[in-house]
């Protein structure tokens, strides 16, 4: 599952800015392609040291907002000054954020870093200002002169100061500031140590190795034992590494059981290094929670969102686990028999590197489905079409593609398209990086460049925003064709996109995807529904050669066959989620190693067991931007499947269905409480009150995966 992508400067800092911004993208695209910029527009990012010039313009800017701040009377104006130092800042932490994770040219990743890690210390010279502090806090108390969203601005903007520490003593304030540093340095090295030692497996003779994956490999040799040859040839094999995306290929394509089993046990042993990485970030989160009054960092975490406390997390995710455990079972039970009559082994068990390979075997069998066959209605720039046909269809709105500017772009591959409506002129701005490369990225994410805000009576700042993915690259664009899965996560990611874009509030603090963290995953759950409705597939999904529409039947075999094991990816879900809560939970004395921690709640709430001494977990990087909160994703698919059966379900693709995603959900980011939106959006029965704590109700999920 894809992650949202959320910066350092979001969570950190959460504010958002006013007048004497940046330079940005308000001109038409024929001015802006007339002369030569920088990165993402910004001009200081012509060159790599643009960004130590980009992070001193910024210090001072918002050094002369501070000053201000401290001479202005209780207003909402102090609320406007905050959001420009946010917008200021963020535009600096979010450029470089991007710019670390794509841009193949290492003088600019390192000046991004470097510029990355000036903009953290300043953002904790910002985070403890008793001054900004003092003076949000007397806005907040002036309610009276302030409109409902400026009075929620100020309200969480006093939070965020104080999830800070800033409240508490110098002594223990200071000791908040470095634990927070330590968190984002092991944070870094966690993500490091998995892009350095994915780990490999070397396997003789090559034909164990199907043709279509040896690609992933690099031929090797040795001697060859065999009497059958000289004593001077040589044995091919391949050494392959085991990275997620390479281990899942393995695991699904090669007949050879020990094969997967060496890559299995390989790809979920590494990096080795990170276990004592993870015990020191649950140890300095830990210590930060119970500093900030808290028994645990699950439950510092959970207290600003829907859930607001670790109970009810827990609570929500044993029911969930108890209610799919009786169809998971049975899910496993079907796919051990299968194996046993494929294998001809009566008694063998299900061993986990069994899974992927015979469920996919299981689904080909029953549904008639290959996966060549489903690509070739897939090609890459029709897709990319069937979301501009949806964008139109929903919100009347289009998607044009406009040039780059000189400078603009980190890569060739980069496509920029402006969401244009009718009446209301250009929305935002989307930048597109769609194909795999080295150094780049390995996932796929939305990752934020401006938020919108309103700068005056007249002028909105609009939105900006970036997707990037991994699709396999090609040299002709018209070649490349998905596989239904990256189909999925394309619709996830532009969910995401389009609840930035969409978004109108007044404050950056509030744009788009900054919203309650079991909030922010709902939209691009929901419009993974829209990959998999015929009605919207027929529109886009034509043959690559001869153009001929996806067949229904071909329709009706894929969602036949993806829920065959739903039962048991949710119950996986549930299981990761299970795995945060309880890393990040209360702790023992002395702490259990997270091994055992992991060996049990696998036992206890999968069907599957632990083989001894894998640490999957160790690259589960979710842990680091998601810690305490990945249950969110389960609140937002328990929300989407609700959305989609109350709003979308009857006519997905009406203007009528747009209007209301968009103007009771989408278009209010963070600036409405959630429980306020999915009232109005869905009704008041689709939550629940629990402990003090809110509860996405799940019936309709429930319903769509026959679970009851």
């Amino acid at each position: 599952m894809a992650a949202l992508l959320i910066s350092h400067c979001t969570k950190i800092l959460r504010l958002k800015p006013f007048h004497h911004t940046i330079q940005f993208f308000r001109t038409s695209a024929a001015a802006v392609d007339a002369k030569e910029t920088g990165l993402y527009g910004f001009p200081h990012l012509k060159t790599p040291k643009g960004f130590q010039r980009f992070v001193d313009d910024a210090i001072d800017r918002s050094g002369e907002l501070v000053n201000y701040i401290s001479t202005v009377p209780p207003s909402a104006e102090i609320i406007r000054a905050m959001d420009e130092i946010s917008d200021t800042v963020c535009s600096v932490v979010d450029s470089a954020e991007l710019c670390r994770h794509t841009h193949p040219d290492r003088e600019f990743v390192e000046q991004a870093n470097i510029a990355s890690m000036r903009m953290d210390e300043y953002l904790h010279y910002l985070n403890t200002n008793h001054n900004l502090y003092n003076a949000v806090m007397k806005a907040e108390l002036e309610g009276s002169i302030l409109n409902k969203e400026t009075q929620r601005a100020a309200n969480y903007l006093r939070v965020d100061f104080e999830k800070g520490g800033i409240h508490l003593s110098g002594e223990k304030l200071e000791r908040v500031n470095q634990l927070n540093v330590d968190i984002a340095q092991l944070c870094r090295k966690f993500n490091a140590n998995i892009v350095e030692n994915p780990g490999y497996i070397d396997i003789y003779p090559a034909i164990r190795i199907p043709k279509r994956l040896h690609h992933l490999g690099k031929p090797i040799y040795r001697p060859a034992g065999s009497s059958k040859v000289g004593l001077d040839m040589k044995e091919k094999g391949y050494r392959i590494a085991t990275d997620p995306v390479s281990l899942t290929s393995i695991l699904q394509w090669v007949s050879d059981a020990e094969v997967r089993k060496l890559a299995y046990i390989q790809g979920n042993s590494v990096p080795h290094a990170n276990l004592d990485v993870l015990d020191k970030l649950i140890a300095a989160r830990h210590e930060l929670a119970q500093i900030m009054g808290y028994k645990s960092y699950a439950e510092f975490a959970a207290c600003p969102n829907m859930a607001s406390s670790a109970d009810v997390v827990m609570s929500f995710l044993l029911e969930l686990s108890s209610m799919v455990k009786p169809k998971a079972d049975e899910e496993y039970e079907r796919l051990r028999d299968y194996k046993r009559a494929k294998t001809s082994q009566m008694f063998e068990d299900l061993e986990p590197w069994d899974e992927t390979y015979f469920s996919a075997m299981m689904k080909a069998s029953n549904f008639d489905l290959d996966s060549s066959v489903i690509a070739s209605y897939f090609p890459l720039l029709q897709c990319i079409e069937g979301l501009k046909m949806l964008v139109e269809s929903l919100f009347g709105a289009t998607f044009h593609n406009i040039p780059l500017a000189p400078g603009e772009s980190w890569h060739s591959d980069v496509l920029k398209m402006s969401l244009h409506h009718p009446e209301e002129g250009d929305l935002g701005y989307l930048y597109l990086d769609l194909y795999s490369r080295k150094d780049k990225y390995p996932g796929c994410a939305h990752f934020a460049i401006k938020g919108g805000r309103r700068i005056s009576e007249v002028e909105y700042q609009l939105p900006v925003v970036a997707l990037i993915c991994n699709f396999s690259n090609s040299n002709d664009p018209a070649t490349v064709r998905l596989n239904h899965g990256e189909v999925e996560t394309l619709f996830h990611e532009f969910g995401h996109a389009l609840h930035s874009l969409l978004s109108r509030t007044e404050y950056q603090h509030f744009s788009g995807t900054r919203v309650a963290l079991d909030l922010a995953e709902t939209p691009s759950n929901l419009f993974e529904y829209y990959a998999w409705d015929y009605r919207v597939l027929k529109t886009f999904a034509k043959h690559y050669s001869t153009g001929e529409i996806i067949p229904k039947k071909l329709v009706d075999s894929m969602q036949g066959a993806k829920m065959m094991f739903a039962a048991t990816e949710l119950q996986r879900q549930i299981f990761y989620a299970l795995i945060d809560q309880k890393l990040f939970g209360e702790q023992s004395l002395p702490p259990r190693d997270t091994i055992s921690i992991v060996g049990d709640l696998k036992r206890r709430y999968t069907s599957y067991k632990q083989v001894e001494g894998t640490h999957w977990h160790t690259r589960f990087s979710h842990l680091l931007n998601y810690g305490g909160g990945y249950y969110s994703y389960l609140y937002a698919k328990c929300l989407a499947a609700t959305i989609w059966k109350n709003v979308c379900e009857e006519d997905p693709l009406s203007l009528e269905t747009g209007a209301a995603l968009r103007t009771r959900f989408l278009q209010h980011g963070g600036a409405v409480e959630p429980v306020e939106l999915l009232n109005d959006l869905i009704g008041s029965d689709s939550i629940r009150y629990s402990n003090g704590g809110v509860i996405p109700d799940i019936r309709a999920l429930s319903e769509e995966m026959k679970l009851i």
